[in-house]
Formats: C-alpha cells, sequence, structure tokens
C-alpha cells in the first residue's frame, strides 16, 4: 500500500512539474515584454545617472535615494513606452526596430496605453510626494522634451540629436535636486553637460552603422548631407571634445579623493586612443562598435567612480 503511494505521489510531482515550467517562462516572456517596451537597457542608465546626482548632493547615498531614482526611472518608463507608440509605424520599416513588440505584432495598443499610463502616474506621484518640485519638475520636463520636441523633430533634422541629448543630461540633476542640491550649482551643470556631450558621438557611431536603415524609416541622416568618410571625422572631433570636458571633471571641485582623478584621467586616455584608432582605421562595423563599446565603458566609469568616490571615507 505504501508502494501505491509512493507512485501516486511521483506521478503527481511529474505532471506538475512541466506546470511550474510554463509559469516560469511565462513570467519570464513577460519581463522580457516589458524591458522591450520600457526600453530597459535605456532607462535602466536614466537612473543610474539620477542616483549620480543625489549622491553627489548628498555626499553619499542614503536611504531616500531610492525615491528620486525610481520616480525618474518610472517616468523614463512610460516616456520610452510613449515614444514606442509615437514610432511604431517607423519601426515597422527598419529592420533593427521591426521585431519590437508593436511592429511584430507581439502585443497591442491597450498594453502600450496601459504601460504609459501606469509608470507615468506612479513616477509623478513618486517625485511628487516624496521628492520636492525641482525634482519633479526636471522629470516633467524630461518626459516632455523627448515625446514632444525629440520625437518628432528627428523626423525633420538631422541634427536632432544634438537638442535630444537635454533628455540624457538633465536626471543627474533631478537626483542633486532630490537631495536638496541648488540647481545652479557649477558642479552638477559640469555634470550634466557632459551627460549631454558623451550622447552625440554615441548616436553618431550608430549612424554610422544603421544610417540605410534610418533611411528606410524616412528619418533624415547627416549621410544625406555629408559623406560616410566626413561624419566618421566629425565623430571622432565629438570623442576628442568629449574626452576634453571629461578632463575638467576631476577640477570642478566635485571630487574628494586624488586615486579617482587619477583613474578617470587614464581611463579618458584609453577613450582618446581607442577613438584615434578609429579614425585612423576602415570604416567596418567591428571598428565603430569597438569604440561605441569604449565611449559607453567610459561613461558608465564616470558614473561608478564618481559614485565612489562619496560613498568611501
Amino acid at each position: 500500500m505504501l508502494a501505491v503511494n509512493t507512485e501516486i505521489l511521483n506521478n503527481d510531482s511529474k505532471e506538475t512539474l512541466p506546470e511550474k515550467n510554463k509559469q516560469k517562462s511565462f513570467l519570464v516572456e513577460q519581463f522580457r515584454l516589458l524591458s522591450e517596451v520600457t526600453k530597459l537597457r535605456i532607462t535602466a542608465l536614466v537612473s543610474f545617472t539620477t542616483g549620480l546626482g543625489y549622491i553627489l548632493a548628498n555626499e553619499g547615498y542614503g536611504i531616500n535615494i531610492i525615491y528620486p531614482v525610481l520616480g525618474i526611472f518610472f517616468l523614463a518608463c512610460g516616456s520610452a513606452a510613449l515614444n514606442h507608440l509615437q514610432e511604431k509605424n517607423l519601426d515597422l520599416l527598419m529592420d533593427r526596430t521591426k521585431t519590437r513588440p508593436l511592429p511584430s505584432g507581439k502585443t497591442g495598443n491597450i498594453y502600450y496605453y496601459s504601460v504609459i499610463l501606469f509608470f507615468t502616474v506612479l513616477g509623478v506621484l513618486l517625485l511628487m510626494l516624496k521628492t520636492n518640485i525641482p525634482t519633479l519638475s526636471i522629470g516633467l520636463i524630461t518626459y516632455f522634451w523627448y515625446n514632444a520636441v525629440y520625437t518628432p523633430l528627428k523626423k525633420k533634422s538631422a541634427l536632432a540629436v544634438i537638442p535630444g541629448s537635454l533628455v540624457g543630461a538633465l536626471p543627474p540633476l533631478a537626483g542633486w535636486t532630490a537631495a536638496g542640491g541648488d540647481i545652479s550649482d557649477f558642479r552638477i551643470l559640469y555634470i550634466c553637460f557632459y551627460f549631454f556631450l558623451w550622447q552625440i558621438p554615441h548616436f553618431w557611431l550608430l549612424l554610422l552603422v544603421y544610417s540605410d536603415d534610418y533611411k528606410k524609416g524616412g528619418f533624415p541622416v547627416l549621410t544625406d548631407i555629408m559623406s560616410i568618410k566626413s561624419l566618421k571625422i566629425m565623430t571622432f572631433l565629438w570623442i576628442v571634445l568629449t574626452f576634453l570636458i571629461s578632463t575638467g571633471i576631476p577640477f570642478v571641485g566635485i571630487i574628494s579623493h586624488d586615486f579617482v582623478k587619477i583613474i578617470l584621467l587614464f581611463a579618458g586616455l584609453l577613450l582618446l586612443l581607442s577613438g584615434i584608432r578609429f579614425v585612423l582605421s576602415g570604416i567596418t562595423r567591428k571598428s565603430v562598435f569597438s569604440v561605441f563599446i569604449s565611449i559607453n565603458i567610459f561613461t558608465l566609469l564616470i558614473i561608478l567612480f564618481l559614485s565612489i568616490d562619496k560613498i568611501i571615507i
């Protein structure tokens, strides 16, 4: 009798295992879908730079850092989903975007409306109730600038990325004001200027690879008015400018530890070296992505070591 009962239990266990796997698989797929809809890799970076601004003003992290970081992150998620909705017809025309949830048919407009409403309202409430008016205002201005200014502008101008880069420059300022920092403080404005600047060569590097795809989507691109070689040289010059601005960060009075200054200067030199290799090499996918990765890693190092500088004693 005991043997029979054991067999029944074993059979029940075998029957429930596939069901558990299905549930797990469903949750994984839903997370993947939501991360695509909210452009999680980009919105996560927005939350990191918001946190950096808070840490710099607060001289450390503090428990209250969670409010501006999550508030700006939620607004960024809502803004990203709205951007998908705004560009769904154009995304369908481009190879790199036609597999996004909306053009590929993975989900529909109602799902997007729900995501936009949920994250936007949640972000506004969190910033309004747990931070202050300047931080909420910066969050809403960033939201407006991305969806109401930059998104329609990039359909009309090949240089839309320059005013559009304001979107990536404002989150550190939101974190700074949330910690009580003065909105006009030169130190944070300089940091914001760096985050404004680095986005431009970041985008132009992608353009060197995907210019034909952007044309398919009907976007005006710089390669319509200049050669690939000229765009490559201009991108290199912006990388040099990004490096030069980054060398000023250790001297604006925001870094306390000398080793952080040395690391950032050394990392900047490596970025410059990567840029020089890029401009001297042929225009290949490998050479473009090599310097693309370098400038992204460099920016992450700035976020990391500026934060470490304030966390350690």
